[in-house]
């Protein structure tokens, strides 16, 4: 069962407006959606910090049709961009140590 909805209008700086119409349009989700979405990530990440101090930023260019694809498995699979990368990683490295061992048996 949905749960209700209610109506929120606030008036915002027109560029914001902008940039808000402009990602919501390229996310391909009605504005309802994708608002429902900005606030609740919003809220999540509300007095997280985004560094912590034993954390290491990885970051990298793609495509951008890789880029488009990627997201789309993400959305399909239900995964979050880190979680996702962070198995990747972990599997290599299990990988790479198993075949060590391997190597010196």
């Amino acid at each position: 069962m949905a749960e209700n909805t209610k109506n929120l209008c606030a008036q915002i700086p027109e560029s914001l407006h902008a940039k808000v119409r402009q990602e919501q349009e390229q996310s391909g989700q009605p504005l309802s959606q994708y608002m429902t979405w900005l606030i609740t990530t919003f809220y999540e990440q509300e007095g997280k910090t985004t560094m912590k101090e034993n954390q290491r930023t990885v970051a990298f260019q793609v495509p951008a049709e890789l880029f488009e694809q990627f997201k789309d498995y993400l959305k399909r699979k239900g995964l979050k961009q880190n979680a996702f990368f962070l198995s990747c990683i972990q599997r290599a490295l299990e990988e790479g140590e198993k075949e060590s061992h391997a190597e010196m048996e």
